[in-house]
């Protein structure tokens, strides 16, 4: 099985890979993957990130990954072909202050919040051929991140379903 770990950044990604990665699972940080194998198209220097085409970087995870079972990590690995999708959410005032602690210009936390709001990972999750779930992470320790997404690895749907996370009510208070 492959298995999508993806979210706005600042929703736990990288902090519950590292806990699924302790508990034996197999993990690719699609970020160092791209670094790695030089799959970047450009550097964005005005976002601080790379540009990176989906067909290429899916091609390339073909040919690494044979059929084995692995959880991809990214806020890009919803746009490749996988068996599940598991998108990790945060309310926005936290992600906010989350990503505001990492040193990020308003611009860019302003960028990533409306981002999460609207639901744009999500919404292109959806739009894939995969299964798709969503996990609330804004209370949650990274371990109970990681307990989350095994449970819906192991087949627990009905509780991370899709549509489980509103953020409207926040959102209708920025007016």
């Amino acid at each position: 099985m492959i298995a999508s770990i993806t979210g706005t950044p600042g929703t736990g990604k990288s902090s519950a890979g590292k806990i699924l990665a302790s508990r034996g699972h197999r993990i690719i940080e699609l970020g160092d993957f791209v670094k790695e194998k030089g799959l970047y198209d450009s550097y964005d220097e005005e976002r601080g990130s790379y540009n990176v085409d989906p067909e290429v970087l899916d091609a390339a995870l073909r040919k690494c990954l044979a059929g084995d079972p692995v959880l991809l990590i990214g806020h890009l690995s919803h746009l490749v072909t996988t068996d599940i999708i598991v998108v990790l959410r945060c309310r926005p005032s936290v992600l906010a202050r989350r990503l505001e602690s990492r040193g990020w210009g308003p611009e860019k936390v302003r960028e990533n919040v409306e981002a999460e709001a609207l639901d744009v990972i999500l919404v292109e999750s959806v739009e894939s051929s995969s299964d798709v779930a969503e996990i609330d992470t804004t209370e949650l320790t990274p371990e109970e991140v990681a307990d989350a997404v095994e449970r819906v690895l192991a087949g627990e749907k009905e509780k991370y379903g899709v549509g489980n996370v509103d953020w409207s009510g926040e959102v209708l208070d920025w007016f």
